[in-house]
């Protein structure tokens, strides 16, 4: 069907709502609008859904979203998991407590029971509830940073990860089966909750939540002695961490923890920022202003979905706020805690550190360094999950600690996804135990440099939108894996890895080996002196992104050797534009 048709579908099917129709109607001459809603089914990838809100095939709709669970419906049915149920929660934005309603009556109307939070709730929390509830399966209700006018809908497996093979494929056929919207079950919400198929879930989960945070606090002493000292200023950006940030500290005994009032409440539009992403300095303007305003020992801000967290802390020496991109508040982390348990209690001997492909050489360093053993998955925290798993059902291999680039951590194995409430309590306790040493966060930064090196890292990002941008994606990975460069920005290229196609060649010898991890569109360049870059689509925008790293002498020449490679990059890119 030709997305021309597919829009006369929508206007005249009786099973389409007036509200749809109508917004519909008003794109009527638009053409190329048309086509962009209509000229394919949104993509249910590997973890879900995530698209523009809106009417059409290819938006984020009440039919879209029933559609999608439809899918999961049927194959959970088909693995006859049907009477373990559904947990589902949401964070703040845009039609989030509705999608996640369609989500659930069309589970109940299945047969499948949903427990659905009462209120929005970190992805953390939804991950947690998984494995307490015994569910087959979760649904989380979040476009994570996304702008605004983006939502999405990411499921998750019985271990608590977002799905991994062969759940994804299977739930993804599933879904591409489902080609009539009008066969799509649902029920009304009064009829599944007396089935007793719909129960509302919140405080009892909270608490199990937070009770498995304060197990991972490592020195209570340090919290004890200087907490009451120690300021923070936390940002919520909109979203779902306000109450339990908030709750763990002040359960901990942080006495003063300041909370930017613009950015507190959860709200959709996200007033205060462009989008509401951690990375991005805007999102801090704020904090930093309150920071100021009360000498701060650091600066906290979690995305809406609270999986991800942005740091800042107070460089004594300059007086300034110094921020911790997601490669150093990472390392700093792995650090405290891998550091921290080797003190007071050893480390097994199958311990792991767990990073991304496109995490920072630094966490290879931190590995050697304690003696333990590191893994490299593709990117997502999903592979991380998958490999906490693995350590489970073979009873080989123990987590100490995992994170990526992209500003997401996991501390314990309560959840299986990025937890940036944990990693706010951690962070914090982190700066009360260096304190107690007379040291700040960023004294622990440089010391982390000074024993491991100087590591640097940089991405740079275009952003291609609609079918054309899509494309021009495809053409930048097929333009490289077709003509890989023999050096970038003065580094040799010393081995060229493929993902997609399963290939690490070694460009002195010729020798090809498989780098057994998944197939993904990803490319890979091992450089002279430590250095890489690698080059892949954004999972969740419509972005390809080049991400790179090196290794200096200080951190001044780390700095002018990441400026100088990057300025490469740039050229790069355009070169191919």
């Amino acid at each position: 069907m030709e997305y021309r048709e597919r829009y006369e579908e929508w206007l005249n099917n009786p099973y389409f709502d007036e509200a749809i129709k109508k917004e519909l109607q008003g794109i009527a001459e638009d053409d190329k609008e048309i086509k962009e809603r209509f000229y394919k089914d949104l993509e249910f990838g590997t973890a879900g859904l995530r698209g523009i809100i809106g009417a059409g095939t290819n938006r984020m709709n009440l039919y879209t979203v029933r559609k999608a669970t439809q899918g999961l419906a049927n194959y959970i049915i088909k693995k006859e998991e049907q009477a373990k149920g559904v947990a589902i929660a949401y964070d703040s934005r845009r039609m989030s407590p509705e999608f996640a309603d369609e989500a659930a009556l069309c589970l109940t109307a299945n047969g499948i029971k949903a427990y659905v939070f009462e209120s929005l709730r970190p992805t953390p929390e939804l991950s947690y509830a998984v494995r307490r509830l015994g569910c087959i399966a979760g649904i989380n209700i979040t476009a994570s940073h996304n702008p605004p006018e983006y939502n999405g809908y990411k499921v998750y497996w019985e271990d608590g990860a977002q799905i991994t093979p062969p759940h994804d494929k299977g739930i993804m056929d599933e879904v591409k089966a489902v080609t009539d919207y009008s066969t799509v079950k649902t029920m009304g919400l009064e009829e599944a909750k007396d089935k007793g198929l719909y129960e509302v879930i919140g405080e009892d989960v909270d608490d199990g939540y937070i009770a498995e945070l304060k197990k991972q606090v490592i020195h209570q002493d340090a919290i004890d002695a200087v907490g009451k000292d120690l300021k923070i200023v936390y940002s919520p950006l909109h979203g779902t961490g306000n109450i339990p940030a908030r709750r763990i500290l002040k359960e901990l005994g942080f006495e003063n923890v300041y909370v930017v009032k613009e950015q507190e409440l959860p709200d959709g539009e996200f007033p205060t920022v462009s989008y509401p992403n951690p990375e991005a300095k805007e999102a801090f303007e704020l904090g930093l202003k309150l920071a100021e305003e009360v000498d701060a020992d650091l600066v906290l801000a979690t995305d809406p979905d609270a999986d991800r967290l942005g740091v800042y802390v107070k460089d004594n020496a300059s007086g300034e706020y110094r921020e911790l991109t997601g490669n150093m508040s990472g390392c700093l982390l792995a650090d405290y805690e891998i550091g921290q348990r080797k003190a007071l209690k050893g480390l097994p001997d199958d311990g792991y550190l767990i990073k991304t492909i496109v995490t920072s050489n630094l966490a290879d360093a931190i590995a050697k360094g304690y003696g333990v053993g590191l893994i490299e998955v593709l990117t997502g925290f999903k592979f991380i999950g998958q490999q906490i798993l693995g350590f489970e059902t073979t009873g080989k291999g123990t987590y100490l600690f995992g994170f990526e680039e992209s500003y997401g951590c996991l501390i314990g194995t309560h959840a299986r996804d990025k937890d940036a409430i944990v990693a706010t309590m951690a962070l914090c306790e982190a700066a009360a135990y260096y304190k107690t040493q007379g040291k700040t966060l960023w004294d622990a930064m440089v010391d982390l440099y000074e024993r491991f090196g100087y590591y640097k890292d940089g991405i740079q990002a275009i952003t291609l939108k609609g079918i054309e941008g899509l494309q021009k994606i495809q053409e930048i990975l097929e333009t490289l894996r077709k003509n890989p460069p023999a050096e970038v920005g003065g580094y040799k290229v010393l081995k060229a890895r493929d993902y997609q196609a399963d290939t690490i060649k070694d460009i002195e010898t010729g020798e090809v080996t498989g780098t057994g991890l998944p197939s993904s569109n990803v490319l890979y360049y091992d450089l002279t002196d430590d250095a890489w870059l690698c080059v892949r689509p954004s999972g969740t925008e419509p972005k390809v992104k080049f991400y790179y790293g090196v290794k200096g002498e200080s951190l001044a020449d780390a700095d002018a050797k990441s400026e100088a490679l990057g300025k490469e990059v740039l050229e790069m890119i355009d070169a191919m534009m």
